[in-house]
């Protein structure tokens, strides 16, 4: 099946049945006229050579892949490689679309980006980018999340940014995202939502899809060039799911290539407690798109859960639960446990810490690994570092 990324979404905003502009018409006249900012600059040379600039010489791109010898012998089997989104700057793929966002926010003349973010990653990457060009930024964040990712919110404050912590709900991810949309919504004029993941409103999950396309673009040339072949799969983890996104991108017409997105499966499966929104949810609407959520009976979004913050979501995006339908990418589920050990795992065998959300990703490889030839590859989206996970993991597990 082809799949033409390049006409995905349709000019309503929609991947198929999933997505659109499920927001106020006066909103949505401003989220078009980002829409067309950001496809004038897609065609602007001056554009695309800073952000081409920044990612080389800022972000540090290309980042490399790298063969996990010790953990590939450790599971037997396929040989398991890395795509090391964890050695960007700011430690994880958020910086991909931040950079790209602050930079739209400038060009249309926005006075201020606002944002949420769960693990911290996204809320880093935006403070960060935001210094760089030189606008005010607004981060929203859970208060359980603000206990939990302390180096990251101790960041943020030295990069210049407003933290707000929100108290409502469940004081996680999805709160953080309705108290950001609400301050968006008191001067969508003068400042810019820029949303964490390829979710929200058209054209928000194009534009962080398309610049975090960068990653699947660089690996694919990567593993040509070193291995002389595509990988066999690929797997990534998928809260919201830009690095999944980014790194399947350039894949989905390579139909001997197979992609798993990973879910967190939480305590279980049959508790209450996980986020494993494709797995187990039906199609709803969520912040304005619509998409596969984890809704109660009258449709409303149901508390999730995680061990990673980044990924406790009750949606997903739309151009995922379309993937899903048409049978394009498997979307399996990983549990705290499995989670733990693939993070205790990687850093003890090849001296990388893994944050939780790409724990995630490489529990499902080390799980597919021992059952695969040892001809075969999986590349695994290393989405981010585990700095931000050290103190809490090592709490946890009396370290």
């Amino acid at each position: 099946m082809l799949i033409e990324s390049s006409q995905m979404p349709d000019q309503q905003g929609y991947f198929g049945e999933y997505g659109g502009q499920l927001i106020p018409p006066s909103l949505i006249e401003i989220m078009n006229e980002i829409d067309q900012a950001y496809e004038e600059v897609k065609k602007s040379e001056s554009f695309q050579n800073e952000l081409a600039d920044l990612y080389a010489n800022f972000v540090g791109r290309p980042s490399p892949i790298y063969f996990a010898k010790n953990l590939t012998e450790k599971m037997g089997g396929a040989r398991i490689f890395l795509k090391r989104e964890d050695l960007n700057h700011t430690g994880a793929h958020k910086i991909n679309h931040c950079i790209g966002e602050a930079l739209l926010a400038k060009h249309m003349g926005k006075t201020k980006v606002i944002a949420e973010t769960g693990a911290g990653q996204h809320g880093v990457a935006l403070a960060t980018a935001c210094a760089l060009v030189g606008i005010d930024c607004e981060i929203h964040m859970g208060e359980v999340d603000i206990a939990k990712e302390h180096p990251n919110v101790t960041k943020m404050k030295i990069l210049g940014c407003k933290l707000v912590a929100v108290s409502s709900g469940t004081r996680t991810l999805k709160d953080a995202v309705d108290s950001a949309f609400e301050e968006y919504l008191k001067d969508p004029i003068n400042s810019i939502y820029a949303i964490g993941s390829v979710v929200g409103p058209h054209p928000f999950p194009k534009i962080v899809r398309d610049f975090q396309s960068i990653v699947g673009k660089e690996a694919r040339a990567q593993f040509l060039s070193s291995e002389n072949k595509l990988p066999d799969v690929l797997i990534a983890c998928v809260g919201g799911g830009s690095n999944a996104m980014g790194l399947f991108t350039e894949f989905l017409n390579d139909d001997n290539v197979k992609m798993i997105g990973v879910e967190p499966a939480g305590k279980g499966l049959h508790t209450d407690q996980h986020a494993a929104t494709l797995s187990l949810g039906k199609k709803g609407a969520i912040h304005g798109f619509e998409c596969y959520t984890l809704q109660d009976d009258e449709g409303n979004p149901l508390p999730v859960y995680s061990i990673a913050s980044g990924l406790d979501y009750p949606g997903v995006g739309p151009q995922h639960c379309h993937l899903k339908d048409i049978q394009r990418v498997e979307y399996v589920a990983i549990d705290d446990q499995e989670c733990l050990d693939a993070f205790m795992l990687l850093s003890r065998l090849e001296g990388i810490i893994p944050a939780l959300e790409s724990a995630h990703a490489i529990a499902q490889a080390m799980k597919l690994a021992k059952d695969m030839p040892s001809d075969s590859t999986i590349l695994v989206n290393l989405s981010g570092r585990g700095d931000k996970d050290a103190d809490f993991v090592s709490e946890l597990l009396g370290l």
